[in-house]
């Protein structure tokens, strides 16, 4: 038989309180006794479902003071006063603080449990209208933000967004497939802020980037003197994300022997820190990012990696989606003129078809190099500069280096461009110049989307 309703009873006389609980019990409520106010406002919590019943009279805190704080806890609480030494003016103080009812010793029971009976309607209906709200302004959000933080027009951006508003909403743990520079981070940032944790802290951590020795105490935090240097407490990233999210950015270059004590974090939902002895509750959501496949690979517990393949997601490479380079290009080359207070002047018909047949090895990352570079001066030679684009950018602190893969491949690529503009699109004076075989210079000037006619004048 299900409960008509949760009940939080508070009075400091053993015998008046347990006759009342008998009483609303056998009337189908499911009742929590409290001997004293302070026991019961700690009890409480935002998403209690049933109504409150306080004595007035009581050591420690009274039924009226219990009231106030109750409410400033847990506002429109159905709170009822009960008291055998009431008045008038009692009453309507109880109904102007914001108190459901008001009972007066003695009372009739019927009259108890009709009172109670519409509080706890009126609580579930007060929960369901949150609810529905705090749906409909994720919708807004969603609606007016995600286009704004995963750009573009193309099938496969606007089928990632999809995708990104759906495991949103699940909120379990995921992995995010991804080319180096795709947005694995942003598209993680955009997982959280849609998703019921975005008011809770959102955490990254680049595996890649912590050395073997700290990794578990950057994950797990230590205790003061765990080790030679741990000269006060720390706080690790599990702990730190709880409630919210982690993300962990290059899952597959961590260690072994820690992917153990991740995934026992992950099952036990609590960690230990270094020196510590005792379990810390925490509840995180995992949002981990790769490069590589993880199943099947050697390197990458397969049972960390069922646990955390709850959901996934792959973001395309600028390549599988040409359509949104312009729109991405002028995006943040706009950023940056306002940022370095420069006059913007938009890329040219014949510009922003060269930047469509440029590979972007470096993917989003690499076209936001070059976006920068060319608002900080316009004047530039495109096609130069998409040769150099994944260079790192002095003027802009945001820009970091490239794989050595891409910055290999886009050497490569500057020297066929300063061929071809040498010879002004002679193929046969750059197979020369180059010394390379006419079949290999097509095919790597197809690799990087290079076309000879942005070379003759």
């Amino acid at each position: 038989m299900s409960s008509r309703g949760q009940i939080y009873l508070v009075d400091d006389e053993a015998l008046v309180r347990e006759s009342t609980a008998q009483w609303l019990e056998l009337a189908g409520f499911t009742v929590t006794q409290f001997t004293s106010a302070p026991q019961a406002l700690a009890a409480l919590t935002p998403d209690f479902d049933g109504v409150l019943i306080t004595d007035v009279r009581m050591p420690q805190m009274d039924g009226q003071q219990l009231l106030t704080l109750a409410l400033e806890k847990v506002p429109e609480l159905p709170v009822i006063l009960v008291t055998g030494h009431g008045s008038v003016d009692m009453a309507i103080d109880t109904v102007r603080s914001g108190g459901y009812d008001f009972l007066e010793k003695p009372y009739d029971p019927e009259r108890l449990v009709e009172s109670v009976q519409r509080g706890c309607e009126k609580r579930r209906l007060t929960l369901e209208n949150q609810r529905l709200k705090q749906q409909l302004d994720r919708q807004r959000v969603q609606d007016s933000g995600i286009e704004s933080r995963l750009i573009g027009s193309s099938a496969a951006i606007q089928q990632l967004r999809r995708e990104v508003l759906r495991l949103a909403e699940l909120d379990t743990h995921l992995i995010i497939y991804g080319e180096t520079g795709t947005g694995k981070e942003l598209v993680a940032q955009c997982l959280h802020e849609f998703g019921p944790r975005a008011e809770q802290p959102f955490v990254p951590l680049n595996c890649g980037a912590i050395p073997e020795t700290l990794f578990e105490s950057e994950l797990f935090g230590h205790e003061q003197g765990a080790f030679t240097g741990a000269q006060k407490r720390r706080i690790g990233k599990f702990e730190y994300a709880h409630k919210g999210s982690l993300f962990m950015d290059e899952v597959e270059s961590m260690p072994l022997n820690l992917q153990v004590k991740v995934l026992r974090t992950l099952q036990e939902g609590s960690v230990e820190r270094l020196g510590g002895n005792g379990s810390i509750a925490v509840d995180v959501r995992v949002m981990a990012a790769s490069k590589i496949e993880l199943r099947g690979d050697d390197s990458f517990r397969q049972d960390l990696f069922y646990r955390l393949n709850l959901g996934q997601l792959y973001i395309p490479p600028l390549r599988e989606r040409q359509e949104d380079i312009p729109l991405l290009f002028e995006h943040y080359a706009q950023q940056a003129a306002e940022r370095h207070h420069k006059t913007y002047n938009a890329c040219s018909g014949q510009a922003l078809k060269t930047l469509c047949h440029y590979p972007w090895p470096g993917n989003v990352r690499e076209l936001k190099n070059c976006a920068v570079r060319y608002a900080l001066d316009p004047e530039c030679n495109l096609t130069e500069l998409l040769s150099m684009a994944s260079r790192p950018l002095l003027q802009d602190p945001a820009s970091t280096e490239m794989p050595l893969a891409v910055q290999v491949s886009n050497f490569e690529a500057q020297l066929i461009c300063r061929a071809l503009k040498t010879h002004q699109g002679n193929i046969q004076a750059v197979l020369e110049a180059l010394d390379l075989p006419r079949r290999t210079l097509n095919q790597k000037m197809q690799k990087y989307g290079i076309s000879r006619d942005q070379f003759i004048d």
